[in-house]
Protein backbone atom coordinates (compact mmCIF):
# COMPACT_ATOMS: atom_id res chain seq x y z
CA UNK A 1 0.00 0.00 0.00
CA UNK A 2 1.25 3.64 -0.96
CA UNK A 3 2.48 6.03 1.48
CA UNK A 4 -0.13 9.46 1.98
CA UNK A 5 0.75 12.18 -0.47
CA UNK A 6 1.51 15.06 2.05
CA UNK A 7 -0.51 18.01 1.47
CA UNK A 8 2.02 20.62 2.67
CA UNK A 9 5.88 20.80 1.97
CA UNK A 10 7.84 22.19 -0.77
CA UNK A 11 5.68 21.32 -3.91
CA UNK A 12 7.29 22.69 -7.75
CA UNK A 13 5.15 23.53 -10.51
CA UNK A 14 7.48 23.52 -13.69
CA UNK A 15 7.68 23.67 -17.59
CA UNK A 16 9.84 21.96 -19.55
CA UNK A 17 11.02 22.92 -23.26
CA UNK A 18 11.34 19.89 -25.16
CA UNK A 19 14.00 19.33 -27.86
CA UNK A 20 11.07 19.72 -30.35
CA UNK A 21 9.99 23.03 -28.76
CA UNK A 22 7.22 21.54 -27.23
CA UNK A 23 6.23 22.12 -23.19
CA UNK A 24 5.58 20.09 -20.94
CA UNK A 25 4.24 21.20 -17.58
CA UNK A 26 4.36 18.98 -14.07
CA UNK A 27 4.38 18.82 -10.34
CA UNK A 28 6.84 17.14 -8.04
CA UNK A 29 8.72 17.72 -4.50
CA UNK A 30 12.17 17.37 -5.69
CA UNK A 31 12.80 19.61 -9.04
CA UNK A 32 16.10 18.43 -9.90
CA UNK A 33 15.88 14.51 -9.33
CA UNK A 34 12.47 15.27 -11.69
CA UNK A 35 14.36 16.91 -14.76
CA UNK A 36 17.14 14.16 -14.47
CA UNK A 37 14.09 12.13 -14.98
CA UNK A 38 12.95 13.12 -17.96
CA UNK A 39 16.65 13.63 -19.26
CA UNK A 40 16.70 9.66 -18.83
CA UNK A 41 13.60 8.91 -20.21
CA UNK A 42 11.90 7.79 -16.97
CA UNK A 43 9.66 11.01 -16.39
CA UNK A 44 7.18 10.82 -18.61
CA UNK A 45 5.49 9.16 -21.59
CA UNK A 46 5.38 12.90 -23.43
CA UNK A 47 9.11 13.43 -22.73
CA UNK A 48 10.42 10.16 -23.43
CA UNK A 49 11.15 10.81 -27.29
CA UNK A 50 11.60 14.39 -26.88
CA UNK A 51 14.78 14.61 -24.90
CA UNK A 52 16.87 16.26 -24.29
CA UNK A 53 14.02 18.84 -22.08
CA UNK A 54 15.31 22.08 -19.98
CA UNK A 55 13.94 23.82 -17.32
CA UNK A 56 12.02 26.76 -18.71
CA UNK A 57 9.86 27.91 -15.67
CA UNK A 58 9.59 26.90 -12.31
CA UNK A 59 7.23 28.22 -8.77
CA UNK A 60 7.56 27.09 -5.17
CA UNK A 61 4.56 25.92 -3.41
CA UNK A 62 3.75 25.01 0.26
CA UNK A 63 0.45 23.06 -0.39
CA UNK A 64 0.44 20.01 -2.87
CA UNK A 65 -3.48 21.80 -3.47
CA UNK A 66 -1.95 24.69 -5.22
CA UNK A 67 0.73 23.22 -6.75
CA UNK A 68 -1.53 21.14 -8.56
CA UNK A 69 -4.01 23.85 -9.24
CA UNK A 70 -1.42 25.73 -10.80
CA UNK A 71 -0.21 22.91 -12.96
CA UNK A 72 -3.54 22.47 -14.28
CA UNK A 73 -4.40 26.01 -15.19
CA UNK A 74 -0.98 26.03 -17.02
CA UNK A 75 -1.79 22.77 -18.50
CA UNK A 76 -5.21 24.33 -19.68
CA UNK A 77 -3.12 27.62 -21.30
CA UNK A 78 -2.77 28.30 -25.06
CA UNK A 79 0.70 27.66 -26.58
CA UNK A 80 1.15 31.80 -26.56
CA UNK A 81 -0.07 32.17 -22.55
CA UNK A 82 2.55 29.41 -21.96
CA UNK A 83 5.13 31.52 -24.03
CA UNK A 84 4.51 34.61 -22.69
CA UNK A 85 5.11 33.21 -18.59
CA UNK A 86 7.82 31.62 -19.46
CA UNK A 87 9.50 34.45 -21.08
CA UNK A 88 8.41 36.87 -18.22
CA UNK A 89 10.16 34.06 -16.07
CA UNK A 90 13.54 34.44 -17.97
CA UNK A 91 13.37 37.87 -18.04
CA UNK A 92 12.80 37.91 -13.85
CA UNK A 93 15.83 35.12 -14.03
CA UNK A 94 18.53 36.87 -15.76
CA UNK A 95 17.90 40.32 -14.00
Amino acid sequence: MRGKIKRRDSFYVYILECKDKTYYTGYTNNIEARIKLHNSGKGAKYTKDRRPVKLTWVKKYKYFKRAFMKELEIKRMSRKKKEELVNSYLKISVG
